[in-house]
């Protein structure tokens, strides 16, 4: 049986069932669980639809990183990251290791996580402290609207200690993936 703890709300308000990630893997494999759906903090979220232009710049992203990767890492696409209570889906990530490393489990962290945030932000932003607590050494939230890059690096305790935003224009290079380098103005031309 999934393992579930139970968590009473204060003044008497409804009750919340965290799942672990154990619970949240067997649930989906017995179609408990819906497709399009993550797990963050021990909550089951749905995620939303992707516009095209959210599809779009996740492509163009995916094949730059491809075309840089150093030699032992590989490039995910909206696979799982498995955290101590949460297993986000983040748009792209660079693993170090090889794809068949990966073949019985998900990845517990990652040099490079990337959300492309058209109207996310908020919720893709909330996922920061369960990428610092998988130790995921550096997160960029592409900011479509503002055609900018919000970076966290440093993770410890839970939380980054350093955060800058890059752009519009520019070039950002990733500290944690020195090969992976993006000329923003190139990222953002339709």
């Amino acid at each position: 049986m999934p393992d579930v703890q139970e968590f009473k709300a204060v003044g008497g308000g409804p009750q919340v069932w965290p799942l672990s990630v154990r619970a949240y893997h067997a649930l989906a494999e017995m179609g408990l669980i819906p497709k399009q759906t993550e797990l963050l903090y021990g909550q089951v979220f749905h995620k939303t639809s992707k516009s095209p232009l959210h599809s779009g710049l996740v492509r163009r992203l995916l094949r730059l990183l491809q075309q840089c990767a150093p030699s032992g890492c590989f490039v995910s696409q909206e696979q799982p990251i498995t955290c101590p209570d949460s297993e986000p889906e983040p748009d792209l990530a660079v693993v170090r290791g090889r794809e068949e490393d990966f073949w019985n489990e998900h990845p517990t962290t990652a040099e490079l996580v990337i959300e492309v945030c058209v109207t996310s932000h908020d919720y893709d932003s909330s996922k920061l402290r369960a990428y610092a607590n998988a130790k995921v050494k550096e997160c960029w939230f592409v900011l479509v609207p503002d055609k900018q890059i919000e970076v966290h690096r440093q993770p410890a305790g839970g939380q980054y200690a350093e955060r800058a935003i890059h752009g519009p224009g520019g070039r950002l290079t990733s500290v944690a993936v020195l090969e992976i380098a993006l000329d923003l103005d190139a990222l953002f031309a339709k």
